[in-house]
């Protein structure tokens, strides 16, 4: 591993987290004291030492993973190094990599190499959710909760989480949306029964109902994302393509008759006028008008005033 020279940034923690904290390790105290080993500017800390992350982002840890992690930190040990702040003398605190830091327990390591930060709550809240949203594979709905406790805790706007994240406004929505979901789809996201393409395709239904209705067909039909985004499109759309059926079974001479009396209407108002019928005989007309003068004038013609 090469050398870190004192006071050279390193982007280690993602876009943005410069402007969090600086990245130089805090050497002077610990290091005269003997209470870690530095190693190539990273210090060797004992695990007993370190405090979990409160605010760690990531609920689910998946079992099978972790210990498949902890058999290849047994053979090649901690290729990156995990974050943590300073509570206190022989006190530590988790700011990013809670993975490793479990996977080393598995392992049955004593000690663990970590970048020692300065932070305060709010800071060590910031750079655990950027770095788990960055670095670790969350799942949709992990990324959205994340994403909304950016903004509300941290008081974030969209644009400025957008430049933390490194993603732009609308993917950002994108994931907000989610929370709008039922729980019992907001759990098929958690547990990846469904997609986030399916998820965003059911965020389009209104009724809740019809929400619940689709994703339970998506579970049972293994429905693509592109047949659940149809069956939205025909869900959302029943009454306009009632319309525009039966505005195609208007015959050709009916057409020319409502023509013909949009004409004398238009005529008699001297105003543009709209005539719209269906095959069943309904319609409407619109008479447009421009000012109260114009409004009082057709009222006139129509005998009402």
């Amino acid at each position: 591993m090469a050398e870190n020279k004192p006071g050279k940034k390193r982007n280690a923690l993602g876009r943005g987290l410069g402007a969090l904290l600086k990245d130089t390790p805090q050497t002077t105290k610990l290091e005269t004291e003997g209470k870690v080993n530095p190693v190539a500017g990273i210090f060797e800390i004992p695990l007993s030492e370190i405090q979990v992350n409160p605010y760690q982002p990531r609920v689910h840890f998946d079992k099978t993973a972790l210990e498949e992690l902890s058999e290849s930190i047994k053979v090649q040990g901690i290729i990156q190094p995990i974050t943590v702040r300073r509570l206190g003398d022989n006190e530590y605190q988790l700011i990013s990599g809670e993975r490793r830091f479990q996977a080393s327990k598995l392992a049955g390591l004593e000690k663990v190499p970590a970048y020692v930060r300065t932070a305060n709550d709010q800071q060590m809240l910031e750079m655990a959710l950027i770095e788990n949203i960055q670095r670790e594979n969350l799942n949709a709905l992990e990324i959205a909760h994340s994403y909304q406790r950016l903004l509300s805790e941290c008081d974030l706007k969209q644009e400025q989480l957008g430049d933390r994240v490194g993603k732009n406004r609308t993917t950002v929505n994108n994931y907000l949306r989610l929370l709008k979901l039922p729980p019992d789809i907001q759990a098929g996201i958690r547990d990846q029964r469904i997609s986030m393409g399916h998820a965003r395709a059911l965020i389009n239904i209104e009724d809740i109902a019809n929400q619940l209705a689709i994703f339970q067909k998506i579970l049972s039909e293994e429905l693509s994302v592109r047949k659940v985004e149809a069956l939205v499109k025909e869900l959302n759309s029943p009454k306009e393509e009632k319309v525009k059926a039966e505005g195609q079974s208007v015959s050709p001479a009916k057409k020319y008759e409502i023509n013909q009396i949009q004409q004398k209407l238009a005529s008699h108002f001297g105003t543009k006028v709209a005539l719209k019928a269906d095959g069943k005989d309904k319609g409407e007309i619109k008479i447009p008008f421009h000012s109260t003068d114009d409004l009082n004038r057709i009222l006139e013609i129509l005998d009402i005033i």
